[in-house]
């Protein structure tokens, strides 16, 4: 650990200054670096001793070399966040049909699950419609409603969501919210900070419990394995359930008076989030962290799902569960986003991101940009799991938070253009 405390302080200025913007937290510890790399060149050392400063072109010959160190060290915290937790259990593959069919009649389940694709791809506003929902119940700040979807596991066909309203009305000002997404097996503070900052610059916040979370999780379960699976078709079922939940929350949000809605998805949330940004024309803005294109190569490559992986076996391969998990998948549906319109849209991906590698995150930006979606990205050089380290969550954070903000402003200047 000493070691770890002396390499991440001796590589404090490892990003250039101008990405930051402002920023100063690479800069404390870079005349100490300075003068250990002095020390190691002796062209450096008599070149100092001359001059009696450094410009900074002298260090570009080792920038890629502390890359290379900065990728190793982000890796090793990667991996260490992954090994804490020791309760993950590789399930028994199973082809789940009864999630997604009605009958099974000794069909080919490859065949059932291509043709199921098809249908879904070609009419994927109706497998994500929302039926009318009547019974939102908002107890202090917990709001619950009957989930559009029936599950096996009575628990979680109740949806919940907890409400941060904003601190100041003023009716002046259009109100605005944040539909909030955790990442998979979220804990019930997970978040919250985020929505409280929501709550600090002016906008309501509401935090969806995902399926099989928290109280939705059956007792059986000690971690949300539901939700992603060796079962295909109950993940299939499990994420469409979490889109229409999400669709419900911006519904009840809309109902409360709220004027333009966003969407923050993380991790596993920001898929969710973005499949509901590609089926609810009531949302207005979108920041997506950490994203890949499709959920199966996630599995299939992803650090925090080689548990998943494992499961699977050689059971099928990763062309046949990318087709299947189409569906839930954002990269199919970049171009129903680009005919929804403009709508501001924030990827924010790390650099050193074992559980959304980033040759998968490089894939989706391209795409987005393919189909020329209003895209902005910011590259964090950190991890999946080191962004909820300082000071990365505190630059996630500000990231997020000043787009929506900035988003929102711009939305109500067009509306007071236009009137």
């Amino acid at each position: 650990m000493e070691r770890d405390k002396d390499l991440r302080e001796e590589l404090c200025c490892l990003i250039p200054k101008d990405r930051w913007r402002g920023t100063r937290i690479f800069e404390k510890n870079s005349v100490a670096l300075s003068r250990r790399i002095v020390r190691r060149d002796k062209d450096l050392r008599e070149r100092t001793s001359q001059e009696g400063w450094l410009a900074p072109a002298v260090f570009l010959p080792y920038y890629p070399q502390l890359v290379a160190i900065w990728q190793k060290y982000m890796h090793r915290r990667e991996r260490w966040y992954h090994q804490r937790d020791n309760n993950r259990l590789v399930r028994p593959f199973d082809w789940g049909l009864s999630y997604i069919v009605d009958h099974v009649n000794g069909d080919d389940p490859r065949d059932l699950f291509r043709q199921h694709t098809d249908r879904v791809m070609q009419a994927s506003e109706d497998f994500y419609a929302l039926p009318p929902i009547n019974d939102y119940q908002l107890d202090g700040d917990q709001l619950t409603w009957t989930s559009a979807v029936r599950t096996p596991s009575i628990e979680n066909n109740t949806a919940r969501a907890r409400f941060f309203p904003e601190k100041s009305s003023n009716s002046k000002k259009p109100r605005n919210a944040v539909v909030v997404l955790p990442q998979w097996n979220a804990q019930p503070d997970s978040h919250v900070e985020a929505c409280r900052i929501f709550n600090m610059i002016g906008m309501a916040a509401l935090r969806l419990t995902l399926p099989y979370h928290q109280q939705r999780k059956p007792a059986e379960l000690e971690r949300a394995d539901h939700l992603v699976s060796t079962n295909i078709g109950r993940t299939i079922q499990s994420m469409r359930q979490a889109v229409l939940d999400t669709r419900a929350a911006v519904h009840w949000l809309k109902k409360q008076g709220y004027e333009q809605v966003g969407i923050l998805g993380t991790s596993v949330g920001s898929c969710i989030a973005f499949l509901a940004f590609a089926h609810e024309p009531n949302l207005n803005a979108g920041a997506f962290n950490h994203v890949s294109g499709y959920v199966a190569d996630v599995v299939w490559h992803g650090l925090s799902t080689a548990h998943v992986r494992a499961g699977f076996a050689d059971q099928l391969t990763l062309e046949e569960l990318r087709t299947y998990w189409t569906p839930i998948s954002p990269l199919p549906f970049m171009p129903r986003v680009a005919a929804m319109g403009h709508r501001p849209i924030r990827f924010i991906v790390a650099r050193y991101d074992l559980t959304f590698p980033i040759d998968l995150s490089h894939a989706a930006i391209a795409e987005a940009r393919r189909h020329q979606l209003p895209l902005d990205v910011v590259l964090l050089p950190c991890g999946h799991y080191t962004t909820a380290e300082m000071p990365w969550k505190a630059i996630d954070a500000w990231k997020i938070a000043t787009f929506f903000r900035k988003q929102f402003k711009s939305e109500i200047t067009k509306g007071t253009n236009f009137i």
